[in-house]
C-alpha cells in the first residue's frame, strides 16, 4: 500500500477529532464510574448515550453493520464486541472492557479502556498493566516514516516480556471520515499492511489485545461477541491518534 492511499489530515479536521475525541474520553469516564458490582452493561450503554446527546456527539458504533449500542461491553473472557444488555450483570472482580466512539462534523474518534470492578487478583492486575503497557509501548514508535510492521512489533515485544498472548484475529485501523479506514494496524509485525509507512497528518487507532490463554477466538451465536476459545480473560486499550513529525498525538484524551 502506497502512502498517498491514505489521507493526511489539515488542521481543520484533526480538530474536529479532537472534539470527538474529548466526547470519547468523557464516554469512558462516566462509563468507569458506573462500572460497579450490580451495575448491568446496558446500564453502562444508557451512561455513553447521555453523554452522546450531552456534547451534541453522534454515535459511530449505533448501528454499525446493525450493532444494536454505542458502546462495546466486553466482560472477561470476551474479548471484542460485546453487546450491551440488561442480563450482563458485573460482579465484583471482574474485567470490562469499554470500546467507543463519536462523530463530530463527520469526523470520528474511537478508544478502549478495559478496567476493574472492584476489587481484582493479582493476575488479572498484571493482565491489564501487560495489555496498557503494550499501547504505551506501540504508540511511542509512532513517527513519520514507521511501518506497520514496526508498531506490530512493539505490542508483540511488550507483550512477550509478561507470558500473556495478543490476539491477531482483530486489528487497528485507520481513522477520520469514517471509523474504520485503511491502513490494517495489525497487533503483530507480520500484518498485512506491514510494510505500509505513515506519514506526518495521517490519523490511527492502535488497539492491543491481550489474554490470559490461549489467543484463539470464537464469535458466539449473536454474530458479534468475541470471546476466547479457552475461556481465559482478556483486556483491551485503544487510543486514535495522529501522526505529527515528532510523533504521535492522541486525540483520545480528555484534555487532547
Amino acid at each position: 500500500m502506497r502512502r498517498n492511499k491514505v489521507p493526511v489530515r489539515n488542521a481543520e479536521a484533526l480538530a474536529f477529532m479532537r472534539q470527538a475525541g474529548r466526547v470519547v474520553a468523557e464516554m469512558h469516564e462516566e462509563c468507569v464510574r458506573a462500572a460497579r458490582p450490580g451495575a448491568t452493561t446496558l446500564d453502562l450503554d444508557r451512561v455513553a448515550r447521555d453523554v452522546l446527546e450531552r456534547r451534541g456527539a453522534t454515535s459511530n458504533f449505533l448501528g454499525y453493520h446493525g450493532f444494536p449500542g454505542v458502546i462495546c461491553a466486553s466482560v472477561n473472557e470476551v474479548v471484542v464486541h460485546g453487546i450491551p444488555s440488561a442480563e450482563v450483570v458485573l460482579h465484583e472482580g471482574d474485567l470490562i472492557s469499554i470500546d467507543c466512539g463519536a462523530i463530530v462534523e463527520g469526523w470520528h474518534a474511537d478508544a478502549a479502556v478495559t478496567v476493574p470492578v472492584g476489587e481484582i487478583d493479582t493476575a488479572s492486575r498484571r493482565l491489564l498493566d501487560a495489555a496498557r503497557q503494550a499501547l504505551v509501548d506501540a504508540i511511542a514508535t509512532v513517527c513519520d516514516g514507521v511501518s506497520l510492521g514496526q508498531i506490530g512489533a512493539a505490542i508483540e515485544k511488550s507483550v512477550a516480556q509478561t507470558g500473556f498472548a495478543v490476539v491477531e484475529d482483530y486489528s487497528g485501523h485507520g481513522i477520520g471520515r469514517a471509523l474504520h479506514e485503511a491502513p490494517e494496524v495489525a497487533n503483530v509485525a507480520h500484518g498485512s499492511d506491514r510494510k505500509f509507512r505513515l506519514q506526518a497528518g495521517q490519523t490511527i487507532a492502535i488497539e492491543p489485545i491481550v489474554v490470559a490463554g490461549d489467543p484463539e477466538t470464537v464469535v458466539r451465536d449473536d454474530g458479534w461477541t468475541v470471546e476466547t476459545i479457552d475461556g481465559g480473560w482478556a483486556a483491551h486499550f485503544e487510543h486514535s491518534l495522529a501522526v505529527t513529525p515528532d510523533g504521535a498525538q492522541i486525540l483520545t484524551l480528555p484534555w487532547g
